[in-house]
């Protein structure tokens, strides 16, 4: 193919925006409000409305998006708190920060999401650690929710919250419930190659518990009280800007229409690759936004597979190479049970594909011809 294939090609969604973003951008630079200018409250109405829940708070990162929820809820040394070791550092970080303890549990094979019946083991673990459990960080990993009914039932029976981290899932849904609106709380991440990405950094979290959203509006801009100067609590400076937020606004009044561009990629990635290697699967009555589009491969040939596609002109990425649990930074915290099987072997067999909305049949077919010549040729 002589064209140049993207993995994620953001700058096809800047042209379909067009004038309209230009305006925004240029609307918020000339308006001169910075910080905290009408375009976040604005945007954040709108999140709240999209996510059916109460209160949409932004802030300047999804990271800062988890750690603000674990500020609200007094997260300190001495607490455990679950977390799957198959994702992005971020969502153990947070814990780590505040001086507790992420306790890691395994993931399902089909899903890659957070495997409920870990959860026992995870809770055993933090106990023999002589650590109190007081909550759960459940992943939407590659757009896809978690399987929050077991999930739930298992926090409410042990007196735990939940946050839902939904950094690539924002927009799916689980059993007709929209992400942002389950858990305790919930968060996501703007970042530029998310779904509803900006152009920078940026998150937002996600409650319906008033109290709790007052006292992270605190947070988020020093812990400040009524008077920014009257600083009624410990906080941190994480603010979305201006500017992020009204290129946001511009990008949520199109997101439907690109979750649902992505689900006909995904849909013609299965048809044309589902007989050749294994394809993610969507749990019933669930909708993901494909983040990424995902597959396994034998590990002793997944290399061959890389190097034949970047060959043929067709970029890949592996999401994750290593469990959290067995990287340095996090190889001294407890893992459930005996250790994370599925989380250890999915890490060497994991092979995502370009995926965005905006990825034309003619290259989709190019990239699914290469998939199939590719794994053919390595046997």
């Amino acid at each position: 193919m002589n064209q140049k294939i993207d993995f994620i090609d953001l700058k096809a969604q800047r042209r379909h925006l067009g004038e309209k973003l230009d305006a925004a951008i240029m609307a918020a630079v000339n308006e001169g409000n910075y910080i905290m200018g009408p375009q976040v409250k604005a945007f954040e109405q709108q999140l709240s409305a999209f996510s059916d829940v109460k209160n949409a708070i932004s802030c300047a990162n999804g990271t800062d998006a988890i750690g603000l929820c674990l500020m609200a809820k007094k997260v300190r040394p001495g607490d455990a708190v679950i977390v799957p070791s198959f994702t992005f550092a971020s969502t153990a970080e947070v814990v780590a920060w505040l001086g507790a303890t992420p306790v890691f549990v395994d993931i399902d094979q089909a899903s890659f999401n957070m495997d409920p019946k870990g959860l026992e083991l995870a809770l055993a673990a933090a106990k023999k650690h002589g650590l109190r459990t007081v909550g759960v960080i459940s992943v939407d990993l590659f757009g896809q929710p978690a399987d929050y009914d077991p999930i739930e039932s298992f926090c409410d029976a042990n007196g735990l919250w939940l946050i839902a981290d939904s950094a690539q899932g924002y927009g799916s849904i689980y059993k007709g419930r929209k992400s942002g609106a389950i858990g305790t709380m919930a968060t996501t991440s703007f970042f530029p190659a998310k779904p509803l990405g900006c152009y920078g950094d940026g998150g937002a979290l996600f409650t319906a518990d008033d109290e709790v959203a007052d006292v992270i509006r605190s947070l988020r801009v020093h812990g400040k009280g009524s008077d920014k100067y009257d600083n009624v609590r410990i906080g941190v400076n994480s603010r979305l800007d201006t500017l992020q937020a009204a290129i946001l606004i511009e990008k949520l009044a199109i997101y439907e229409e690109e979750i649902a561009a992505r689900q006909i990629v995904a849909d013609r990635y299965e048809a044309a690759l589902s007989d050749v290697t294994s394809t993610p699967q969507v749990m019933a009555d669930c909708r993901s936004v494909w983040a990424q589009y995902t597959l396994r491969v034998d590990a002793d040939k997944r290399q061959a597979i890389i190097d034949g596609l970047k060959a043929k002109g067709v970029p890949t990425a592996v999401y994750y190479p290593r469990p959290l649990h067995q990287q340095t930074a996090y190889s001294k915290y407890p893992a459930a049970g005996n250790g994370l099987p599925v989380s250890e072997r999915v890490c060497n067999e994991v092979l995502s594909l370009p995926m965005h909305p905006y990825l034309e049949e003619a290259t989709q077919d190019f990239i699914c011809e290469a998939v199939r010549d590719t794994i053919a040729s390595v046997g």
